[in-house]
């Protein structure tokens, strides 16, 4: 009796979970390219969210660095025969600590968000073109691919 009752509510949570998949809520993942870290997206509304990364750069001696992008999502542009696949792009900024700098960043993110039917997962892929301001003026291009669960 006690384990159908605790299958049930997991079914249950499990159906809930995937009715709010990618399009609402918190979803929390890995990113993988330049940088590599944790990625977080928060839903603020039907086609805007927050995107966000604690990530380590790669670049020079390695450093900590953590990003926030406001995202817009067009979800007609490309169509696919499950799930969705919207275009995003934003704007947002980057914190790198770097060993005698705090280095400030300008981003600019393009990507792709494949939101699964039946799971509440999404993949992404990203690339960055990034504008530094300090310690001094510079370009710069990141980009990554990543995966995110939905709550």
């Amino acid at each position: 009796m006690r384990i159908s009752f605790i299958l049930s509510i997991l079914f249950f949570l499990s159906i809930i979970s995937v009715s709010l998949a990618q399009e609402k809520g918190f979803g929390i993942g890995v990113l993988f390219g330049e940088p590599t870290g944790v990625s977080g997206k928060l839903w603020l509304g039907g086609t805007n969210a927050l995107d966000m990364s604690a990530a380590w750069s790669f670049k020079g001696d390695g450093n900590l660095l953590l990003q926030a992008d406001y995202v817009w999502h067009s979800f007609n542009l490309l169509s696919v025969s499950s799930g969705k696949l919207p275009l995003y792009f934003g704007i947002g900024g980057r914190i790198i600590f770097a060993k005698n700098d705090i280095n400030l960043g300008v981003r600019l993110p393009v990507g792709l968000d494949y939101m699964f039917s039946e799971a509440p997962v999404d993949i992404f892929l990203e690339i960055v073109p990034i504008l530094d301001l300090t310690p001094s003026t510079d370009f710069d291009i990141g980009g990554g691919i990543g995966v995110r669960y939905w709550f």
